[in-house]
């Protein structure tokens, strides 16, 4: 009888499903990647359940989309009170459960507790105690303290690119590939299957590779961002408040974009480098065959594309994710799947494959590797950001994205087939009936407020249909809602000169 299969989730912040080499990329270098995508299955339309990371990572890990967690953004709490995490699941089922770098758990004075994990090596992206947090302690022991910015100058700086402020070897990304190799190594003999949450807060900006990774990718070697014409056309609020925050919104220098983008791609090939080491750890110790790994990501990244930056946007650029399945047992080598699929179908899918089940609620997705099967020719997946009148919804199947914005009360509609780069807004392009955007137009929002009732958000409803909310506009003062995220534990004083 084959042992019950190790599972070694590999995860990053921010990164878009449009960044490997072997789907396509003709720029980026991930050989690993490309590895993974050659010995597995390609989820092509993978989707976010939320384009912001704690809400994703929510939905994640305890399988259901927003409305039933009520996590809807960075500031709402997972329920831990009222739901089981899937490492929760596991841990029950006899898994040796363990969790390295970063999780966002919300509410943030429990982000260092366990959660279901038996044991977590932390590394988290804001650390409120950095005698907390396992990164942070492995910096000052090793002649890193006066680092305030562990990963990045956030701030004024947030979307400058600019080199890693600690060597290669004190990374916050090696440190990940560090830990988790040792971990991996370390189950060799072991008697239980393993799960292991590898967690990399990069690409997430500020974008800051390591010497000599930075000059990976020179400014001329990336393209210039996709600004198809009058883009400005699809900007919603949350594009005009991003950009606001993060200092983007007074001139946009493509100049500046390209090394931006350079610098996103040195992350990203950085990571990469770090799987390789994982997958060599695997194979010297025998493990690999049996080990499910997925590659994911909570949400993608502009990059300046329709001259935006950030996340929370409902271009695929943002909700579109990464999503890989290597097991030799289960997914199909070199498979291609077009399917849409959810990071909600996550939890599900480890459920089906490790004998574990929730013992507080069911999942609301499904098993990613019957679907690659063919069990769902298409399906329709879900996105939700914010509440009522700052509400962002998404539903997407094979065909067709819908997007209702209740701060700009405006709905839009792409073909998927035949304008995949999302340049043109169908909604309430009626010509003529016999056109079909009118009618998928319906049938995704009749789709989107369906699916609100059953999970009970009726705050999104006016009985049937999706609700009106007053317009929201930015303050006209150019220099309103910019965002600041200072560690508060850095010593920032200058004598005779801090005021």
């Amino acid at each position: 009888m084959p042992r019950t299969p190790n599972i070694l989730f590999l995860f990053s912040d921010q990164l878009r499903g449009d960044v490997f080499a072997a789907l396509g990329n003709p720029v980026i270098r991930t050989p690993h990647f490309d590895r993974l995508v050659r010995e597995g299955t390609a989820f092509l339309s993978a989707y976010t359940p939320s384009p912001e990371c704690v809400p994703a990572r929510c939905s994640m890990m305890m399988g259901q989309y927003p409305p039933r967690t009520g996590c809807y953004g960075n500031g709402f709490p997972w329920p831990f009170d009222e739901k089981e995490t899937v490492m929760a699941a596991l841990s029950r089922a006899g898994y040796r459960t363990h969790g390295i770098g970063k999780c966002h758990f919300e509410p943030y004075d429990t982000a260092h507790e366990l959660h279901g994990f038996h044991t977590r090596e932390r590394q988290e992206e804001i650390t409120g105690n950095p005698e907390r947090d396992e990164y942070m302690q492995y910096l000052w022991a090793n002649g890193c303290k006066h680092i305030t910015d562990p990963h990045g100058v956030r701030g004024e700086m947030y979307y400058v690119p600019q080199p890693a402020q600690m060597p290669a070897q004190h990374h916050p990304t090696q440190w990940v590939g560090d830990r988790s190799v040792s971990f991996i190594r370390a189950q060799e003999n072991a008697g239980d299957p393993w799960f292991l949450f590898s967690s990399f807060v990069h690409p997430h900006p500020p974008f800051c590779p390591p010497a000599p990774w930075h000059k990976l990718y020179r400014d001329l070697d990336v393209p210039l961002p996709f600004m198809p014409p009058d883009c400005e056309r699809l900007h919603l609020y949350i594009n005009t408040f991003q950009n606001r925050y993060k200092r983007r919104d007074r001139g946009f220098d493509l100049q500046l974009v390209r090394v931006m983008r350079a610098y996103y791609y040195a992350c990203v090939s950085f990571i990469d480098f770090q799987v390789g080491r994982m997958l060599a750890a695997l194979e010297e110790t025998g493990q690999l065959d049996n080990t499910i790994i997925l590659l994911a990501a909570d949400h993608g990244e502009l990059l300046g594309d329709y001259g935006c930056v950030g996340k929370r946007s409902y271009h695929d650029a943002v909700t579109r994710v990464p999503l890989i399945a290597r097991h030799p047992a289960t997914f199909a080598p070199g498979g291609r799947c077009a399917t849409p699929v959810s990071l909600v179908d996550v939890a599900a899918t480890l459920l089906a494959h490790s004998g574990a089940s929730l013992s507080t609620h069911q999942p609301d997705g499904a098993d990613i590797a019957a679907i690659a099967r063919g069990a769902e020719a298409d399906r329709t997946v879900f996105s939700q950001l914010g509440r009522e009148g700052n509400a962002i919804y998404m539903a997407v199947n094979r065909s067709w994205k819908f997007v209702y914005s209740a701060p700009d009360q405006r709905e839009l509609l792409f073909d998927r087939v035949n304008d995949p780069g999302e340049t043109k807004d169908l909604a309430y392009a009626t010509w003529q009936r016999s056109f079909p955007w009118p009618v998928a137009q319906d049938a995704m929002r009749q789709s989107l407020a369906a699916f609100l009732k059953d999970a009970g958000e009726t705050a999104a409803l006016d009985g049937d249909r999706l609700r009106v909310y007053p317009r929201k506009e930015m303050p006209a003062n150019p220099d309103a809602g910019m965002l600041y995220q200072d560690h508060p534990w850095a010593d920032q004083t200058i004598p005779g000169y801090t005021r």
